[in-house]
């Protein structure tokens, strides 16, 4: 890492790149209690008062030290560390955030955690979450098996997320039910509630309170490795999954919601964002035949990945079980069961991302 200053021009060359510091970009971040909130940190003044005409007098690096003078008199010091991480695209959109781990059916260890009482602040909530933002789920053992405790253990890491299903919801065989998870037939792979805006939940939770039956098991598949294998094996596919919007809706007596979306998303750098799959409430717009022929053509192809043996994880929650995964990245379902056989009782509820990314900055700050 290089800092040169000439011309009133900041140049910093890290990773290869070569970055141009304009003098307000760095005064707007100029540290100290007369700038920014001791308790906040958040600025105490308004940005665009800076004077665009403002030049850098001069710059000096000293070990970890760049202490810069600007013309207006005032100057200060910055941890070079803090203005690198800014300059580093994938530490800014990231954070301490792992990288994601894709998966298949070969994934033999599952990521695991034992239940540990008050652990919204230990190490153990921070391995919890490092596990969950590497594989998209998992699993909490040995919870208490008590009704609504799964609120309780949600809102130590943030506010449960109220639906017009209510702040949770029982999965169990139920008579008349406004959704099909509350009948004991299968569930092929699916999203949660895609129909929802602006976009699905992200996270949801189940707690598994009976589990009695000898069907009723549960399924997990990693729809980012199934992009990333039609990426890579049928890139029409991969296309037309990706542009085509889709419409989704639900009803009941009392309330209609509807969202429009890709079956897979990607953001503005051509990354997974999100998959959406919910073919029992997804209706196609009425596309050009051609498209219309690659589309369902790539929605079947993709159908049966998410189906197949070499992408399902296939496993039975016990109780006391609380099974967390991403409901942008993974599809979940589950086996039929015949109710007869006893209970099989599941209280789910949801999170949203804004709490396990806040959550996980914090405690990074004291395990990383």
């Amino acid at each position: 890492m290089q800092v040169q200053f000439q011309n009133n021009s900041l140049n910093v060359s890290h990773h290869d790149k070569i970055f141009q510091l304009h003098p307000v970009w760095l005064r707007e971040r100029l540290p100290g209690e007369e700038y920014f909130d001791i308790d906040t940190h958040q600025r105490l003044y308004e940005p665009s008062s800076i004077d665009l005409e403002l030049q850098i007098t001069n710059a000096e690096l000293i070990e970890s030290q760049l202490n810069i003078e600007f013309n207006d008199g005032i100057k200060g010091s910055y941890n070079i560390e803090d203005l690198l991480k800014e300059m580093d695209d994938n530490q800014n959109k990231r954070g301490p955030l792992p990288e994601r781990i894709l998966w298949d059916a070969s994934l033999k260890n599952f990521p695991e955690i034992q239940f540990e009482v008050d652990m919204a602040d230990k190490k153990s909530m921070y391995d919890l979450l490092m596990n969950f933002y590497k594989y998209g789920f998992v699993i909490i053992k040995n919870a208490p098996i008590e009704n609504k405790f799964l609120l309780k253990f949600v809102n130590s890491i943030g506010p449960v997320k109220i639906t017009n299903f209510g702040e949770y919801f029982d999965v169990m065989s139920k008579p008349n039910p406004n959704d099909l998870a509350y009948k004991p037939i299968a569930l092929p792979p699916h999203t949660d509630n895609p129909y929802r805006k602006p976009a699905a939940p992200g996270i949801q939770f189940l707690h598994c309170l009976q589990n009695e039956v000898s069907g009723g098991f549960s399924t997990l598949v990693d729809g980012f490795a199934v992009a990333e294998y039609i990426k890579k094996n049928n890139f029409q596919a991969f296309e037309s999954l990706t542009t085509t919007n889709l419409r989704y809706q639900f009803q009941d007596k009392d309330i209609v919601l509807e969202n429009w979306g890709e079956l897979i998303e990607l953001d503005k750098d051509g990354d997974y964002k999100q998959v959406r799959y919910s073919t029992r409430v997804d209706y196609v717009p009425p596309l050009e035949t051609e498209k219309l022929k690659i589309f369902y053509q790539s929605r079947k192809l993709l159908s049966e990945l998410y189906c197949s043996s070499e992408f399902e994880l296939r496993f039975k929650l016990q109780p006391g079980d609380i099974m967390m995964f991403d409901n942008h990245r993974l599809l979940h379902g589950r086996t039929a069961y015949d109710a007869n056989e006893g209970m099989r009782h599941l209280q789910g509820c949801y999170l949203e991302f804004d709490a396990t990314d806040g959550k996980l900055r914090h405690l990074a700050r004291k395990f990383k």
